[in-house]
């Protein structure tokens, strides 16, 4: 069984509008991102900028939007279309801040009509009579919004209050089918009766190939019984007379005076006028481009997008009568390749994009100027997982959370093409740098200078392992390094730094604790321990401090007093050989005691700070294990902190093994004196970090309560949220030290010292998230990265781009591969290809060197555009693409050192068993081996082909135990997944004649027909393949089938409608944890920019988590019908939305097979407390909500 869940969600955008939705006097801006609603509205600080308000899934891939305004109601309504033919209208609800579905219906045209090929269109008649829908070649639904009638029609009270409500829609049909646009005409109104709605539509004449507009009359009749559905018809037509530009691309409607359209073409703009329906004065552009979307900012001024990224104003001019006169277009500049474009107000226009981020741009006389930029990584085209959080491939990683992994993509397209480093977590923003500290950072705390007139912390007391550095910050953040501080020794490792209440401040070194006064930071008092006894461990609270000295492995804690000028001892305790302390802490939240680790049996105790004296201790090893070494059990760190509001503190207990065990302190019941002063060791959790130990450092919130942030090899923060407490992966590399810095010039800063992987740590101020997000960093390209390899050991990306220009009304296309170091995001160097070659694929592997060792190569597939053009031959044909093996110099440029001739364009490429490379043409994959004549003439040797059912379309390679033999899958363009066994004879490649061949044969294969996208091997004879509907499907091969025929089948286990093309499929390696829930095997990009985690369930939860979902979409559906608001909109159900559907089969009615949507079961925290205990009420085992509630925390913590 499988489990998807998002990391990143959709970030395109194709449709938006604005309207009064929220609020009468509100300008929201309503953004679709494939099923996803959101609503933006005006910062009330910023006006110009927007601020997200509310976001909604909706049950569908959003085609269509519009909005309506109902009689009866002061804001608009929001008409929603989608993929699956649902249509509803949607309200505001501002007491419970949710969507309300209004009305709902489902599309009634004939299904055998086929989808409209240039997109789905919504419009609206001027008068606000009809609506029409356009989701069907030869199709127009009319829908009647209902209106005031006159005299005898006049309607009731009760009716009135459904105008401007939906009416039943009515599919009329056309026999104009390649329709590229259509738009409503402005009538001139010449009597009482408005005249009926005329259409224009602008379509390709099959026979002609001409594109031609015809203007059809709407007539609608009303039914004389309100249950039935009125009748309309588009019978009477007129034709538009005159040329029409073959490239016409859409219509703009013009309102009065001047009435009419312009026909928008790749060449000049035209327009019709109202009476003859005649193109005229059709005015050519100085530049042919191509118009993609348009906004109109009023009657006579319009927003045009082209396919290049260039912004024009068209302006409408009129002559002394109103009428039209003519046009002018100017260039106003350059935004992201535009999918949408929406009029704000004063000359804000927001740019909404699929292939760039999405952008508010201000038009002024100066040209553009982007206000604000909502980030997109539409549409990822390829990508690859850098690492798991850990430098080398082979670390073991123990717990697995995505906040570990590092995805690079190449994202958007041509001149908005871009790599994007997606990683999810807690992310860290850099306000300010100190720069390199020259040597390892070991501690930092943060203090008050004493300085007149500051009253917050403006200093750093940084510790190294031999000495300590002060940096003292001014009102405007301005930096500056002391050479003396406050009588400090400066010449020793600082292991505690702090100020106290009343403006004192205290060091403590390996030897020694300084005490200092408040105004001239006159030394008042200086602790010495006794000779040979050195300070190893500190916690200071109030004025308590608790140190651990070392003498000859002999350990003391000692107790000091520093409450006034001078230093007091409070209490000493030595403690045998065999009772080492480990770690210590102290905490204002539990006054009087402190927590000491033990090295032996895993201890961890509650001390008096008066006497020293042990309350009560506790083991943090785990109870269950049944393993005999307690080393890696050892408490190595300790902290205390306020997580959760109004809850008990929490102890955290770092172990040398990378788990932290945490303790709920609970007041203490016993009626003993000495029991009654600790809280007591209650509800034991533990979690697995990584590998080393962590060491923890409290982060005060401005609410009371704390954060602690968890430094080791995966930086963690712990932070509480809606009544929980959150691990949460650090977008930092990595952190060596950490405190809070909250200072005047950097208000909720921290201070940060992190190791780069040239050794250099860098002491930087930064802010902390206050929650878990997805976080892009971006390297524009301004080329499309069709594909992109890494490679671990040249600690740089090989990319395949091509390059889009368009120059004197011509379109230039250029391919290149390109080196790219990882650390500075630079470009190394570029390989341009052959003119009219693109770039098709790209892998890194290790080849034959041909002096008997392997080498780091980077392998391209391309193709020719055009193959009369093909340069060169392959055996007396012409090349149709190629095959370059590209390696890296020294000098880290590329060098192509063998390049193979194809006749057939090569789709993808993988790496097999005994160093084959498998190449996917256009109608076969074919086996090649990389040999070698002579150490410095390398070739390429076809071994063996396998033709396929249509085209290859994307490779998954699984090599077997033995190094040389391999499975392949292979996934069709029609027919679905079929695996091919490879056999090399050899695992070194031979050029002897004489030598074994390589086989290639089919051992297995899906029959169902799917339109493939992607596929990879995510278990042991199981692979996960996607096809271009947006299904996700499962496939395992049985090889203990009981017929041969039962073993050559590919069986179905999981299937599900993601709702999303998938582009690649990336398999992770991941080594679970025993009580793992899910195991991640993958991770899937699509073409809308959401980035998904796929994992498999553990055998154990099945049941569980599929009774989850069933009950999650049951109170879904509950919540609709009791109209709530947080119920799916629309009243479409999970399960129809989520079941497969392709042009052969529709699952809707059965929903998902064996697939948990994450998603909508991850859901169940955000639930209240009584849904929660409904949701659980149809469990099997009788579970509470408190374990289902820790099952699904672990499942978001996974991703």
């Amino acid at each position: 069984m499988a489990y998807l869940a998002p990391i990143h969600k959709p970030s395109s955008v194709r449709h938006a509008l604005t309207l009064s939705f929220t609020s009468p006097d509100s300008l929201d801006l309503i953004i679709a991102k494939s099923n996803r609603l959101e609503i933006w509205s005006p910062s009330p600080t910023n006006p110009s900028e927007l601020i997200h308000l509310h976001t909604k899934t909706i049950y569908g891939k959003i085609t269509l939007l519009a909005k309506l305004r109902p009689a009866q109601s002061s804001t608009d309504h929001l008409f929603i279309g989608t993929d699956r033919n649902n249509y509803f209208t949607l309200s505001w609800s501002p007491s419970t801040s949710t969507l309300k579905t209004e009305k709902a219906f489902h599309d009634i045209a004939d299904k055998s009509a086929r989808d409209s090929q240039t997109g789905d269109r919504v419009h609206i008649d001027p008068t606000n009579r009809f609506l029409t829908l356009e989701c069907y070649e030869g199709v127009i639904t009319v829908l009647p919004i209902a209106h005031a009638g006159k005299g005898k029609r006049k309607q009731s009270l009760g009716q009135q209050q459904d105008i401007g409500e939906l009416g039943t829609p009515i599919p009329v049909r056309i026999p104009e089918l390649f329709v590229k646009s259509t738009c409503f005409i402005h009538n001139r109104t010449t009597g009482l009766k408005p005249a009926n709605p005329e259409i224009a539509i602008l379509y390709e004449d099959s026979g002609s190939q001409r594109m031609r507009i015809k203007v059809r009359e709407l007539e609608y009749s009303a039914s004389l019984r309100n249950e039935e559905p009125g009748s309309a018809e588009l019978e009477k037509v007129r034709e538009v007379q005159g040329d029409v530009e073959v490239g016409a691309g859409f219509l703009i409607p013009l309102p009065g005076p001047v009435y009419g359209f312009l026909v928008v073409g790749e060449t000049g703009v035209g327009y019709v006028d109202e009476w003859e329906f005649r193109v005229q004065r059709t005015e050519a552009l100085e530049e042919a481009t191509v118009f993609v979307a348009w906004c109109g900012i009023d009657d006579q001024r319009y927003v045009l997008a082209d396919d290049y990224g260039k912004m024009y104003l068209l302006l409408v001019q009129q002559d002394s009568r109103g009428e039209y006169a003519g046009h002018r277009i100017d260039n106003l500049g350059y935004t992201s390749r535009a999918s949408t474009l929406v009029y704000l107000d004063e000359g804000r226009v927001f740019v909404g994009s699929h292939q760039g981020d999405s952008q508010i741009i201000q038009i002024s006389e100066q040209g553009l100027e982007v206000l604000q930029t909502f980030p997109n990584i539409a549409p990822i085209l390829d990508f690859t997982v850098m690492d798991m959080g850990n430098r080398s491939s082979d670390a073991p990683v123990n717990e697995f959370s995505s906040g570990q992994a590092r995805l690079v993509t190449g994202s958007g397209a041509f001149k908005d093409g871009s790599l994007r480093s997606v990683r999810s977590g807690v992310g860290l923003e850099d306000v300010g740098s100190i720069g390199d500290m020259g040597a390892p950072v070991s501690t930092i705390f943060s203090l008050r200078s004493g300085r007149r007139g500051m009253q917050g912390v403006d200093t750093l007391v940084v510790g190294f392992v031999s000495h300590t550095r002060v940096f003292v910050f001014d009102e405007e953040g301005e930096v500056e390094e002391v050479e003396d501080f406050r009588g400090f020794q400066l010449s020793e490792s600082t292991l505690h730094a702090g100020s106290l209440d009343d403006g004192r401040a205290v060091q403590v070194t390996t030897s020694a604790v300084t005490l200092s006064d408040a105004e001239g930071g006159v030394v008042t008092d200086t602790w010495h321990p006794s000779t040979n006894q050195t300070i190893t461990a500190v916690s200071a609270v109030g004025s308590s401090i608790l140190l651990s000295l070392n003498d000859n492995n002999n350990t003391a804690l000692v107790s000091l007093d520093i409450s006034t000028p001078t230093i007091q001892v409070r209490a000493a305790r030595h403690f045998d050989a065999n009772e080492q302390i480990s770690c210590l802490t102290t905490s204002a939240s539990t006054p009087g005691v402190a927590v000491v680790g033990f090295w032996s049996d895993a201890l961890v105790a509650f001390l008096s700070l008066s006497k020293l004296e042990t309350i009560t201790e506790t083991s943090v090893a785990d109870p269950t294990s049944s393993s005999s070494d307690d080393s890696v059990a050892v408490p190595r760190s300790l902290i205390i902190a306020n997580i959760l509001p109004q809850q008990p503190p929490t102890l955290f207990v770092g172990l040398a093994d990378g788990n932290v065990v945490t303790y709920t302190l609970i007041p203490s019941t016993s009626s003993s004196s000495l029991l009654s002063q600790a809280p007591t060791f209650w509800n034991r959790k533990s979690i697995i970090l990584g590998t080393q130990q962590p060491n923890f450092a409290l982060l005060p919130r401005g609410d009371g309560l704390e954060n602690v942030f968890a430094t080791c090899e995966h930086p963690s923060l712990i932070y509480g949220s809606e009544g929980r407490m959150v691990y949460s992966a650090v977008t930092a590399e990595s952190a060596a030290a950490i405190c809070a810095f909250d200072s005047a010039a950097s208000p909720g800063a921290i201070a940060i010292a992190s190791t780069s992987d040239s050794g250099e740590t860098e002491l930087k101020l930064a802010v902390v998230d206050e929650e878990r997000t997805t976080h892009v960093q971006t390297l524009p390209v301004h080329e499309t990265v069709r594909r992109i390899a890494y490679s671990p050991d040249l600690r740089a990306f090989g990319l395949g781009t091509i390059k889009r220009t368009l120059e004197a009304g011509e379109e230039i296309v250029e391919s290149h591969f390109k080196l790219v170091d990882e650390v500075a995001f630079q470009e190394l160097h570029t390989y341009a290809l052959g003119r009219d070659e693109l770039v098709e694929c790209v892998m890194r592997c290790k080849l034959d060197d041909g002096v008997g060792g392997e080498a780091e190569r980077f392998v391209v597939g391309t193709a020719f555009l055009d193959d009369a053009e093909a340069g060169g031959a392959a055996n007396g044909k012409a090349v149709r693409g190629r095959i370059l093996v590209f390696e890296v110099t020294e000098s880290r440029e590329l060098k192509v050192i063998e390049e193979l001739g194809l006749r057939g364009a090569c789709r993808c490429l993988g790496i097999a068993g005994g160093g084959r490379i498998v190449a996917a043409l256009v109608k076969t994959v074919v086996i090649y081996a990389f040999e070698y004549q002579t150490p410095s003439s390398p070739l390429l040797v076809k071994k063996a082909a396998y033709r396929t059912a249509t085209a290859p379309i994307d490779l998954a390679v699984t090599s077997s135990g033995n190094g040389t033999d391999s499975v392949i899958a292979v996934t069709d363009l029609m027919k679905s997944v079929s695996l091919l066994q490879h056999t090399c004879p050899r695992g070194k490649s031979s050029a002897s004649a004489s030598s074994p061949q390589d086989t290639l044969e089919e051992i297995a294969r899906h029959f169902d027909t799917l339109w493939g996208t992607a596929v990879a091997c995510v278990a042991d004879n199981t692979y996960l393949a996607a096809d271009a509907e947006g299904n996700l499907v499962v496939l395992q091969h049985d090889l203990n089938g009981f017929s041969t025929e039962d073993r050559r089948r590919l069986r179905v286990t999981s299937e599900m409608l993601l709702g999303e093309m998938v582009n690649r499929i990336r398999r992770i390696s991941i080594q679970p944890t025993p009580n793992a829930i899910v195991i991640p095997r993958a991770f899937c990009a699509t073409v809308e920019g959401g980035v998904y985690l796929f994992a498999l369930i553990a055998p154990g939860q099945q049941d569980f988590l599929i009774r989850l979902q069933e009950r999650m979409a049951e109170l879904e559906t509950k919540k609709e019908e009791k109209m709530l608001g947080s119920g799916s909109a629309g009243g479409v159900t999970w399960r129809s939305f989520r079941g497969f559907k392709s042009g052969t089969r529709d699952m809707g009615e059965e929903g998902p097979m064996r697939f948990v949507d994450g998603e909508l079961v991850e859901r169940f925290l955000d639930l209240g407390e009584e849904e929660q205990g409904w949701v659980c009420e149809g469990l099997p085992g009788g579970r509470t909500v408190e374990n289902v509630r820790g099952v699904v925390e672990g499942l978001r913590r996974v991703h």
